[in-house]
């Protein structure tokens, strides 16, 4: 009887400042993984400039590509199929990754899928934990996006909450930013927030109306910068590691609340997800956990390596849509306003 033949995902992601690709073999083994990122050419501009940002993707992603296949001593003549984030994110990002992808798949002719960014931060979870239990209710947390998402099964999801403004990670740049502590906020945050009074500081926690599952950070942050200008104009200092910690505390507590609050509606949840950029962050996680530790399901999260953009997610939502045998046409395109 001959032998099953793997399943090899290249995956390939540019939607932001990450130029990344990945190897990933039967939906479980990374055979290699590499991110070229952009961080320090963004820093001095205090975010991403997204001109510079696709002028990157281009100059990098021909070499991040074939490092990653060297490193998985494989081939595209080896590979079952090719999937690439088309959207959401930067325009120009995006094209890079789209065009690359295509022109590749298409001369191996091996199939294109094309993979929703947001789709990808989820799944990523599924690479160290394959055997996560339906339903599955997923809190992502990311740079521009904030959602909570009820997963039946693979692929089919229904959104529950979304951000209706800034986004938790973007709250967190723009505060990063106007306290001095430099891009990309979230490390920054976390870091001189653990130094701080979380208490210090009386900001809001904004939950909407009624029932609501939506998210808005946008008047957290302009009750930060209000709070700084304020103590400007009167000549008073105020302690930045407080000020962080402040911020960080009101935000994790809405994060928490709205997921406690989604659980209530969607009881026969097993698995609690957590997903994104800001995953990263040890106090939500904690916070989840503790809040979490008293009910019957399972909590996960993706490593730290595998919050942040990475090619590694996109081919393992590449390798569900692969099985379902859902590929894209050749007329795949950017989207940046992609919803999920």
């Amino acid at each position: 009887m001959s032998k099953k033949k793997d399943i090899i995902i290249l995956g390939i992601e540019t939607s932001c400042d990450e130029t990344s690709a990945a190897v990933l073999s039967n939906g479980q083994e990374l055979r290699s993984q590499v991110i070229s990122s952009q961080i320090e050419t963004h820093q001095k501009y205090g975010g991403v400039v997204p001109e510079i940002a696709s002028r990157e993707h281009c100059l990098h992603i021909r070499d991040v590509v074939q490092q990653t296949l060297d490193e998985a001593k494989t081939d595209f003549k080896s590979l079952s199929a090719i999937a690439v984030t088309y959207g959401p994110g930067l325009v120009g990002s995006l094209l890079v990754g789209v065009a690359a992808a295509k022109a590749m798949a298409y001369a191996a002719g091996i199939p294109l899928i094309g993979v929703n960014h947001l789709e990808g931060h989820v799944y990523a979870n599924f690479l160290e934990h394959p055997n996560l239990e339906f339903p599955v209710l997923a809190l992502l947390v990311s740079g521009g996006h904030t959602n909570l998402l009820l997963f039946e099964e693979h692929l089919k999801f229904q959104v529950l909450g979304s951000t209706r403004d800034d986004a938790a990670g973007e709250a967190f740049d723009k505060v990063a930013r106007t306290l001095g502590l430099g891009y990309p906020g979230g490390p920054h945050i976390q870091k001189a927030g653990a130094l701080g009074d979380p208490g210090a500081f009386a900001f809001p926690r904004s939950m909407l109306e009624a029932g609501s599952l939506d998210f808005s950070f946008s008047g957290l942050k302009s009750a930060v910068l209000n709070t700084l200008n304020t103590a400007k104009m009167k000549g008073e200092n105020l302690n930045t590691n407080d000020l962080a910690a402040s911020f960080q505390s009101a935000v994790v507590e809405v994060l928490v609340i709205k997921a406690v609050k989604a659980l209530g509606k969607v009881p026969h949840v097993k698995t609690f997800a957590l997903a994104g950029g800001v995953a990263a962050n040890s106090l939500l996680r904690d916070s989840l956990a503790r809040e979490l530790s008293r009910r019957d399901l399972s909590f996960v999260y993706p490593s730290v390596r595998l919050c942040t953009d990475n090619g590694a997610m996109i081919a393992v939502a590449g390798y569900y849509h692969f099985l379902e045998g859902k590929y894209a046409s050749w007329k795949l395109n950017a989207n940046p306003g992609l919803s999920i």
